[in-house]
């Protein structure tokens, strides 16, 4: 509960520190749980009052975990295509181009096996 009574201050503070048009999701987790700390209700009111993309999430069973990710990209894209983000300002969170195959951007170093991970440290 304490988290959510939070989100308010902690949205403004996101807000006046990035782009205006920032998508931004709200996550409510735990939605296996029989007895809950905040409902659905509360969540959504919250999220459609400071509007924010709503979906509660069970990190235990994996429910609604891909579709955060793929209904946050998809108002991203929609944003994208309505002119919301200047595509050639990299402040707006968007990198335009090629990517490979691992998601990286061209000619970026490409992922390192476990072995090779493992094998080196930082000190």
């Amino acid at each position: 509960r304490d988290t959510f009574l939070h989100l308010t201050r902690w949205l403004d503070e996101v807000r006046q520190n990035s782009n205006p048009h920032m998508t931004i999701m709200l996550i409510g987790n735990k939605s296996d749980l029989e007895r809950r700390e905040v409902s659905f209700d509360e969540g959504a009111a919250f999220a459609r009052q400071h509007g924010l993309i709503f979906l509660e999430t069970s990190a235990k069973t994996a429910q609604n975990v891909d579709e955060a990710f793929i209904l946050t990209a998809r108002k991203i894209y929609e944003n994208i295509q309505r002119g919301i983000y200047d595509l050639s300002n990299e402040a707006h969170g968007i990198k335009c181009g090629p990517v490979n195959a691992y998601g990286s951007r061209q000619g970026s170093e490409q992922p390192r096996s476990l072995a090779e991970q493992r094998s080196t440290s930082c000190c």
